[in-house]
């Protein structure tokens, strides 16, 4: 079979709504789509190479007449649309429920007791968006000392602290003790340290967030691969949404471009097992502030660090590039929203311009690295590695 496989996910790059988005409000969300439909020439020519405009129901973006790589897209089959969702369903985990969401702000009982915990007051407790609410409580928050909690449409509980008045330990420990609080009917998706600097009118959010997961409520394609002595290696949040789970080795990294960079010097090591890489820019920083010029710069920044990415690759390898929820930057939510994945795979092994369709749940990626690798015990999910390797017509 395969040595390796390569799982890059552009967190939040869906292609269309989902035929349940009428559940969540996202009636029409497109987040690829709309960006290629309101940016001017707008194109991403090496994932157009590889089958991105040939997957079926994309919209705006160009057909490639002879794509290089395997091409489709995936349906979600769990609740929700968050991240930790997305990448457990990849991995064989599907939840029939979703994880608890606070529009109104997190309960009195809820608030009182976190307070509780840290021994002090906090500030805020409602649905924000993490710039707007430091500009709005940062300067009260440098005069008492208070932390600052949020939430928004996904499944978190957020502590936003100036770094100069709660310091990194201080502030990590608080989200360590909200995560050990928030269990049964209020157990968030996840608790999230958001530090920031810079003086009132002037805050800006660092580079030191820090996220507080759930641990996976039952065993991984991560977990199956390391029984089996797979090297499992996580590029950026990928280790924080899996609570370390499955994983043997990992590199947290600030930035879409320290996360390429990581994935292609792992790449270059031609080593075994699964290199597992998130890049959150596409997310944090341009579709919850609803940035379309900035979504697609990074995109084109990806776009442009691909054929490095796909150089350092070995004849035993197999690329395998999707996202895990949308969030369409059109919009006027700046909130998740629910859509499909794409699929695009690439490896000197895998034939070209085969279109593997719709499928039914993001786990047959998982299935489809399962079987590459030769795992056993992975069973959810409908592995495509039949229809895309080269030998297995």
């Amino acid at each position: 079979m395969l040595n390796r496989v390569i799982i890059i996910v552009l967190d939040s790059v869906g292609i269309g709504a989902l035929p349940d988005a009428h559940l969540y409000g996202d009636v029409g969300s497109n987040t690829l789509g709309h960006i290629y439909r309101d940016i001017d020439g707008f194109s991403l020519p090496n994932l157009e190479r590889l089958g991105l405009g040939n997957i079926e129901g994309t919209e705006y973006i160009r057909e490639h007449e002879d794509p290089i790589g395997c091409y489709g897209r995936a349906m979600e089959l769990s609740k929700g649309k968050d991240t930790l969702t997305g990448h457990w369903e990849m991995t064989g985990i599907v939840l029939d429920k979703p994880f608890p969401t606070y529009p109104d702000g997190f309960p009195r009982e809820v608030v009182k007791a976190f307070e509780r915990f840290i021994g002090v007051p906090v500030l805020g407790n409602k649905v924000a968006s993490g710039t707007a609410i430091i500009e709005e409580l940062g300067k009260e928050h440098m005069e008492t000392g208070y932390p600052i909690i949020y939430t928004s449409a996904d499944s978190v509980f957020q502590v936003a602290a100036h770094e100069e008045v709660l310091p990194l330990e201080r502030l990590y420990e608080m989200c360590r003790l909200a995560r050990e609080m928030l269990t049964g009917e209020h157990m968030v998706a996840r608790v999230i340290a958001r530090p920031f600097r810079g003086e009132p009118g002037a805050f800006k959010r660092t580079s030191n967030r820090r996220d507080y997961s759930v641990d996976p409520p039952g065993k991984t394609l991560l977990d199956y691969a390391v029984d089996e002595s797979h090297t499992v290696t996580a590029v950026g949040k990928i280790f924080n949404i899996f609570n370390g789970k499955g994983i043997t080795r990992h590199v947290h990294t600030k930035s879409n471009r320290e996360g390429i960079l990581r994935t292609r010097e792992y790449i270059k090591e031609q080593g075994n097992g699964i290199i597992f890489t998130n890049l959150v820019d596409f997310d944090m920083i341009y579709g919850h502030r609803n940035n379309v010029e900035g979504y697609g710069i990074a995109l084109k920044e990806f776009d442009q660090e691909l054929t490095g990415i796909i150089d350092c690759m070995n004849e035993k390898d197999l690329l395998i590039i999707t996202a895990d929820h949308g969030c369409d930057p059109t919009t006027e939510s700046t909130d998740h929203s629910r859509e499909y994945v794409p699929i695009l795979a690439y490896g000197v092994r895998v034939r070209k311009g085969v279109d593997i369709g719709t499928r039914k749940t993001f786990a047959d990626i998982g299935a489809t690295a399962a079987q590459a690798l030769n795992i056993k015990g992975y069973s959810f999910g409908e592995s495509f590695l039949k229809e895309i390797l080269k030998g297995s017509e």
